[in-house]
C-alpha cells in the first residue's frame, strides 16, 4: 500500500488526483476529511494508526517553518515509518542547487535522516522551485511593472504538473528507483526579463532591500523574510539557473517527453490569479 501525505496542499493535491480510484493508495491529511487518514506530523500520536499496513511513503515535505519545526515533522515522520514496517520513503526535496536557500537545512537533514536509516529503502526527488512560485515573487505591480530583484539571474522553474506526474511514477514504482537521488529542474531558465516580455510588462528591478523591507510590511511570519529574500539572492547570483546541477532527470523521469513549458505556467498563473 502507498501512503500520501499532505493532500491538501499544492503538489499533493496534483498527486492524489493522479491516484484518484486506485485501491492501494491511501491519503493522509492533517485534518482527516472523509476518504482520508488522519496524519498530522505535529501530533505525533496520529502516526502510527496512519502508517499501518503502509509499504510505500511518498512524503511530501512538510510545509516551510522554521528548521526546528520542519526537521521535528520529518524526523517523526520517518521514525514512525521505521517503526510500522514502512519499506521503503519517497522525499520531494530541494534541488542541488538550493543550498544557498535559508529554507535548504531542513531538506538535506532530512536526506541525511533517510540515508542513515538501517530499515528505509529511498528516493529523494530533489525539486526545483515551481513556476507557479514566480508568481509570488515576479508578479506585475499595479503599474504593470515586475520589480522583484531578480537582477540579470535566471530560474530553472518547472511546472508543478510535471513534478507530481514524477512523484506518482517513482511511488507506484520504488524498486526501479531504490536509493537514488534525482535532480529536477527546469530545462529553460527564466529571468526577470522574460517573464516582463511574455506579460507585455516593464521590468524594473529593485533592491534585496526593498523587497526585503516590503516583505516584511506584508505581514509575513518573521522566517517567510530571509526565505524569501534568500531566494531572490540566489535568482539574481546565478545559483538556481540549472547550472549548478550535474545531472538534470526531469525528462528522463517523465518518460521522454517534453516538459511543460514554465514561461506558459507562469504566464497562466498570472492571468489566473
Amino acid at each position: 500500500m502507498l501512503l500520501v501525505t499532505g493532500v491538501s496542499g499544492a503538489l499533493g493535491s496534483l498527486v492524489a488526483e493522479r491516484l484518484a480510484g486506485r485501491e492501494d493508495v491511501v491519503l493522509g491529511t492533517r485534518a482527516g476529511r472523509p476518504g482520508t487518514r488522519r496524519l498530522d506530523f505535529d501530533a505525533p500520536e496520529t502516526l502510527p494508526g496512519a502508517f499501518a499496513g503502509v509499504e510505500t511513503l511518498l512524503l511530501i515535505s512538510a510545509g516551510y517553518g522554521e528548521d526546528d519545526v520542519v526537521v521535528a515533522r520529518h524526523g517523526a515522520a520517518i521514525s514512525a515509518a521505521e517503526a510500522a514496517g514502512v519499506r521503503h520513503v519517497v522525499y520531494t526535496s530541494l534541488s542541488g542547487d538550493g543550498d544557498h536557500l535559508t529554507y535548504a537545512l531542513a531538506h538535506r537533514w532530512t536526506e541525511r535522516r533517510l540515508r542513515r536509516s538501517t530499515t528505509l529503502d529511498w528516493t529523494i526527488l530533489r525539486n526545483g522551485l515551481y513556476a507557479e512560485f514566480l508568481t509570488w515573487i515576479a508578479a506585475p505591480d499595479a503599474e504593470h511593472r515586475i520589480t522583484g530583484p531578480l537582477g540579470e539571474g535566471r530560474l530553472a522553474a518547472v511546472a508543478r504538473a510535471d513534478l507530481a506526474d514524477i512523484a506518482v511514477s517513482v511511488a507506484t514504482d520504488p524498486a526501479a528507483h531504490r536509493n537514488r537521488v534525482y535532480e529536477l529542474v527546469g530545462e529553460r531558465p527564466l529571468g526577470g526579463a522574460d517573464l516582463a516580455a511574455a506579460l507585455g510588462a516593464a521590468y524594473v528591478p529593485g533592491t534585496l532591500a526593498e523587497a526585503r523591507a516590503a516583505i516584511a510590511a506584508s505581514g509575513a511570519m518573521p522566517f517567510q523574510v530571509p526565505m524569501l529574500a534568500s531566494t531572490y539572492s540566489a535568482i539574481a547570483h546565478g545559483f538556481l539557473d540549472g547550472t549548478g546541477v550535474a545531472r538534470n532527470d526531469l525528462r528522463a523521469l517523465l518518460g521522454g517527453r517534453e516538459p511543460l513549458d514554465a514561461l506558459d505556467v507562469f504566464v497562466k498563473a498570472v492571468r489566473e490569479g
